[in-house]
């Protein structure tokens, strides 16, 4: 629309120096054609003669061959220039004289208000217009010269009036002029302005583009992230369970006791295959389908302890909130990580859950009596990918996802102390 709008003024613009131009150029031979015209009409009324009429004809001639000969010499000189001042001064003598002889040549004078900012330097514009304003006045007085006092008296207020007219009129065309330049300058700001936006919907648009592609890719990134830590909690973790108790199954000393080990592995792998595909499905897990949280995690400890033979303890403190199934799914597959790292590293003999409700937050604690480690001592993510290890990354990557965070204290001989801090957010009703 502001494109549309400048190139409306502009074309305006054009179209109002095109008619000046032919204005200009054939304008003169109007106004003099006109006084023709009027003296003809009024000779008798003037009393015209003969040799009045034969240097009319020879000025007359005179204009006619200045203005042609000035219609051949604009083509190289567009602006004021010596040639346009003598051209101006010599066409006010012709209309002078034509006016002195027949009043109503002044029609052809006029030409001199049009043209004196076109063709006279700034210096010479208020003489050049003064000097029309002298053979106009002294048209509408009667005549040149004017006849006696009360001409003078006449000729000298017409002269004032125009005087007058032309510093207001003058004042009023450099306002305009002003207003113009304003408007014009507006207007290619205004363009430039449409440019620049124009460039930044382009940016825009090519930003846009791109973060559709960043996002694309990350939501692929977050899912394979997803499916990792799904994978690694539930099938990793049930596999390794798995290889644990077939493992006891082949050194229990009676077969009773290794039909235990082997109904436990049964059990655990259709737990893992359960698990595996409510994660596919990106489902919550189990254990929360039919329980809280806190209900959950008394199983989980109780299902841990029975495997492990290890004495493990499950307390809830604080206020029980009914937390969001994000909230509590993620304290779940922490905890499970936190238990079953217990399992396969500490040697443990003694193992405590808490689940605390603290004001906005809820805290998940794990701590274990084992042989602890070095926390500076972990390896890095990419040693991490090259051994399959995934579980305190994992924790904290969990935790993180949902503004929380893992914090872990450990000492080689002094076991280890797991804590989740995450916000506390209700259920959804």
């Amino acid at each position: 629309m502001a494109r549309t709008g400048a190139e409306n003024a502009a074309r305006a613009g054009t179209a109002v120096e095109r008619r000046w131009a032919v204005f200009h150029r054939w304008g003169s031979f109007a106004l003099l054609g006109a006084g023709l015209l009027f003296s003809a009409a009024t000779s008798r009324l003037i009393g015209m003669d003969g040799p009045r009429w034969a240097a009319v004809g020879a000025l007359a001639a005179a204009a006619v061959v200045l203005q042609l000969w000035w219609l051949a010499a604009a083509r190289d000189r567009p602006g004021p220039s010596a040639y346009s001042a003598a051209y101006y001064g010599v066409r006010w003598a012709l209309a002078f004289a034509l006016t002195w002889l027949n009043p109503f040549f002044a029609t052809y004078a006029t030409a001199g208000y049009y043209d004196a900012e076109r063709l006279l330097p700034r210096r010479l514009r208020w003489p050049g217009m003064v000097a029309t304003a002298v053979t106009l006045a002294g048209s509408q007085s009667g005549g040149f010269p004017p006849r006696g006092t009360t001409g003078m008296v006449v000729f000298g207020g017409l002269l004032t009036v125009h005087l007058v007219l032309l510093v207001v009129l003058s004042r009023v065309a450099a306002q305009e002029a002003e207003r113009a330049r304003a408007q014009a300058a507006a207007i290619e700001e205004l363009a430039r302005a449409n440019a620049a936006l124009q460039q930044a919907l382009a940016e825009n648009a090519a930003l846009h583009a791109q973060l559709l592609v960043q996002a694309r890719e990350a939501g692929v990134a977050d899912e394979r992230t997803r499916m990792a830590a799904e994978i690694h909690d539930t099938i990793a973790q049930g596999l390794a369970g798995i290889v644990t108790q077939l493992q006891a199954g082949a050194t229990a000393p009676d077969p009773a006791a290794a039909r235990g080990h082997l109904d436990r592995a049964a059990d655990l792998a259709r737990h893992s295959l359960g698990e595996a595909r409510r994660s596919v499905r990106n489902l919550s897990p189990a254990a929360l389908e039919h329980d809280t949280l806190p209900g959950a995690l008394r199983k989980t400890v109780a299902e841990w302890r029975e495997r492990t033979g290890v004495q493990a303890e499950f307390t809830v403190t604080g206020t029980v909130e009914e937390l969001h199934g994000e909230i509590a799914a993620t304290l779940l597959r922490i905890g499970q990580e936190a238990l079953a790292n217990a399992a396969r590293h500490a040697q443990a003999t003694r193992l405590g859950l808490t689940l605390s409700f603290i004001d906005d937050e809820v805290v998940l604690d794990v701590r274990d009596d084992g042989r602890g480690f070095d926390p500076l001592a972990l390896p890095t993510a990419s040693a991490r990918a090259g051994t399959g290890g995934f579980g305190l990354s994992g924790m904290r990557a969990r935790a993180e996802r949902i503004a929380g965070s893992v914090t872990i204290e450990s000492e080689p001989g002094f076991g280890t102390a797991v804590s989740a801090r995450v916000p506390l957010v209700r259920h959804e009703r």
